[in-house]
């Protein structure tokens, strides 16, 4: 019998998801409920990508021999180090007769569950990749359940651009709604005091995402933190916060003070958004008392966040970015289209890449 969440497909060890296994089977043929896509480009996760480059040295060649070591032993792409694994676009091969995505053979599509649980095979020795960047042209084919959550690309961007924005699209989408929930609440008792959210790593791409969508939802200021001066000047000429600020993340008092400085108090909302380790304690001490922590980077250690809150005697709501919320792909596309700041950032990214 087949699983809507692939436990059919689980090789090692039985019993457990799939993300959870060590090895996936990774078989051609389909079952009725699942879909085949040929894999074009894979988007390795951030946090990933600079452990990779980080454990090598900067050597391309060792990084894409490693991503292919993880991808045939493991059956799909998750990093033993960060757990995590990326998304991917593809074309449509075929999809069985009960499946629930609704898609059709020769869509384009961006899956928008994790590499990490998804089936992978890829079949050109990733040959067109320097091992140097998030993004990895290849060639090989995937397996979808039919939980799994897919979106046909738009036919007006670049593949590789919705690629990149897809990839976080489920930041904007949680920041956007808890942004609305503090703006409702204060409306609701006729609070006058604005809601102020700081997001760490606001240059990138789910911090550039998070910031639009931020402003969006009704947050009356809004910092972008970045470690160095050439994120800073490119965040301010994207016109994405009202104000930008140097700090590095793991420093907790300097990040504090940085945000309380530039947002007049603590942040109502705190997004962290980088992929280095370390940060949360910084995160949480620069958030005032009832508000809340997102954490989307895959570098966060949920331990030192939680103890760290309760070391602090800080009362604040943190929450794990899970990736999925409902019009997630679509509010990202959105903001992407009607953002210039947004696009520019993404565009400069992809062609430093």
């Amino acid at each position: 019998m087949t699983s809507p969440v692939g436990l059919h497909r689980v090789v090692q060890p039985t019993g457990v998801l799939p993300q959870a296994a060590w090895r996936l089977d990774t078989s051609a043929a389909i079952a009725p409920n699942e879909v085949r896509i040929r894999v074009q480009r894979l988007n390795l996760d951030a946090a990933s990508f600079r452990q990779l480059s980080e454990k090598h040295g900067g050597d391309g060649d060792a990084v894409r021999a490693e991503v292919l070591e993880i991808i045939a032993t493991r059956g799909k792409m998750q990093n033993p180090v960060t757990g995590s694994g990326g998304m991917l676009i593809g074309t449509v091969e075929e999809s069985g007769r009960r499946s629930p995505l609704g898609l059709k053979p020769g869509q384009r599509v961006a899956s928008l569950v994790s590499l990490t649980l998804t089936p992978l095979v890829v079949t050109d020795g990733l040959a067109r990749w320097d091992g140097r960047s998030e993004q990895v042209p290849c060639d090989g084919w995937a397996i979808l359940f039919a939980r799994s959550i897919a979106a046909v690309l738009p036919d007006d961007e670049d593949p590789q651009l919705s690629l990149a924005v897809l990839d976080v699209c489920g930041a904007p989408a949680l920041t956007a709604r808890v942004v609305s929930r503090h703006v409702e609440d204060r409306r609701r008792v006729g609070d006058p005091t604005p809601v102020r959210v700081a997001v760490i790593g606001g240059a990138g791409k789910s911090g550039s995402l998070s910031l639009a969508a931020a402003r969006r939802a009704g947050a009356a200021r809004t910092v972008g933190v970045v470690p160095v001066a050439a994120e800073r000047d490119a965040l301010t000429a994207a016109g994405l916060a009202s104000v930008v600020a140097l700090a590095d993340a793991r420093d907790p008092v300097g990040l504090s003070t940085a945000v309380t400085t530039a947002l007049g108090a603590p942040a109502d909302v705190t997004v962290v958004c980088v992929d280095v380790p370390g940060c949360e304690h910084g995160a949480v001490l620069a958030t005032a008392d009832g508000g809340t922590v997102i954490f989307f980077s895959m570098a966060t250690s949920f331990s030192a966040a939680a103890l760290g809150a309760e070391g602090l005697a800080a009362d604040v709501t943190m929450l794990v970015g899970n990736g999925y919320v409902p019009g997630h792909a679509e509010l990202a596309l959105g903001l992407l289209r009607a953002e210039p700041g947004v696009r520019q950032l993404f565009a400069a990214r992809i062609a430093a890449d």
